[in-house]
């Protein structure tokens, strides 16, 4: 397999999920703003998006969406227990967090990169992902992980978006729980390597 990734975007969750589970696969690093390769050539021809993540599988099939891909690898190594059996009520619970992440973190976060937004829309933007946060500290208050004591893909996910509050400025300990739990899976030895190896370690 090969994860089509840019440092510090989406594309680290499977990095994660990759090193989590032990399966074997090759970095392709990509440059989003150019949509190119190392080697110069077109990303696009990859993913006409031009957006990571990218897995390429061993048989030349191509899967995109961040949370599609962690399952899929979770799904490939159930032993890990990176995610619950499918069929089950706990499996729905994932894919909640999934969506969660995807839909109100993910997409919030990810719109103060928008290099044309003021200051002002970003401040009240800020304002408006708290209620976001507030729910997810209710959530974590007590767990160690979003689906209580096991690690996930879900975890995997929520991590690497919340990593991009340090750009924007949000500052987590107004959420305890959810400023100890990032802390927390950063500190997890397959997270740190991954943050190594896409050169996110100081």
């Amino acid at each position: 397999m090969k994860l089509y990734f840019a440092p510090g975007a989406c594309s680290l969750s499977p990095h994660i999920a990759l090193l989590e589970s032990g399966q074997a696969f090759e970095l392709e690093q990509v440059d989003l703003r150019q949509k190119m390769m190392k080697d110069g050539s077109d990303y696009r021809a990859i993913n006409p998006r031009g957006q990571v993540p990218v897995l390429k599988l061993d048989d030349g099939q191509i899967l995109t969406e961040a949370a599609v891909i962690l399952q899929y690898l979770a799904d490939r190594k159930p032993d890990t227990k990176l995610a619950p059996p499918c069929g089950t009520m706990e499996r729905y619970r994932l894919q909640e967090w999934l969506n969660f992440v995807s839909s109100e973190i993910h997409k919030g976060l990810g719109a103060l990169f928008n290099p044309k937004a003021t200051d002002e829309w970003k401040a009240q933007h800020k304002e408006g992902l708290a209620p976001k946060f507030d729910f997810l500290n209710k959530a974590l208050d007590g767990k160690t992980y979003l689906m209580g004591s096991q690690f996930t893909v879900a975890d995997a996910y929520l991590f690497t978006v919340l990593r991009w509050t340090k750009i924007h400025k949000i500052d987590l300990a107004r959420w305890p729980a959810v400023a100890a739990y990032f802390e927390r899976i950063g500190a997890r030895p397959a997270v740190r390597n991954a943050l190594q190896a896409e050169g996110l370690l100081n």
